[in-house]
């Protein structure tokens, strides 16, 4: 079996998702790499990226009943997900979020199926970690239980302190973040694709400088 986490780099790569450069990121910091998941914007990528969802998630063996997809980027992720997940034979439930309540028809802020159980929550990544809270608190209102977040990319990296995002949410809520592709993935990649290889020392030095253990 190919591996899926190099197969969605070249994926990305394809798509124009993943670019490599110089980039600043939202931190300030000079990037050699540029990951915009936003360009998953057409109904074959869609389908592909719903596909690596459902298997990094899959061969996580996270336990879930659900998923729950934040408004707006993760709601068609969770809908997708969800799709790709019956494909490959488990069939669940989705629910997502809209920002402002509704005063008329079903009412409130959610939408889908009730959130209960272990809800797995979808997003394309963790940065500040502020979807996360909100998404943990909407799920804890609703009497269910956060299981885990799953996201495209793990760019590996400090946040305000030693931790980075990632790490920082699976340690405040005590659950697990599974990844399609991280950083230490992305370098695999680089290591094996002669044409790329003028971006690896870049790629190598911003790990260095910023980033975490695994």
């Amino acid at each position: 079996m190919s591996d899926f986490r190099q197969d969605f780099i070249r994926f990305a790569l394809d798509k124009q998702v993943l670019r490599f450069g110089e980039f600043i990121t939202k931190a300030g910091r000079k990037s050699p790499y540029f990951f915009n998941a936003g360009l998953f914007n057409d109904g074959l990528s869609t389908l592909h990226l719903s596909r690596f969802y459902a298997t990094s998630i899959i061969e996580s063996g996270i336990g879930f009943d659900m998923l729950f997809g934040p408004a707006y980027k993760g709601i068609i992720l969770a809908a997708g997900a969800t799709m790709a997940m019956a494909e490959q034979g488990r069939n669940v439930p989705f629910a997502y979020n809209r920002k402002e309540a509704k005063d008329h028809g079903e009412g409130g802020t959610l939408v889908g199926a009730p959130l209960q159980g272990r809800v797995l929550i979808i997003d394309d990544v963790i940065s500040a970690g502020t979807s996360v809270r909100e998404s943990v608190e909407l799920i804890r209102a609703a009497g269910a239980e956060p299981a885990g977040v799953a996201i495209a990319l793990d760019r590996m990296e400090r946040g305000a302190g030693e931790l980075s995002a990632v790490q920082e949410v699976a340690q405040q809520y005590g659950m697990p973040v599974v990844a399609i592709a991280t950083l230490k993935d992305l370098l695999g990649f680089l290591e094996g694709s002669p044409e790329l290889a003028q971006h690896l020392e870049a790629v190598r030095a911003y790990r260095a400088q910023y980033g975490v253990n695994d």
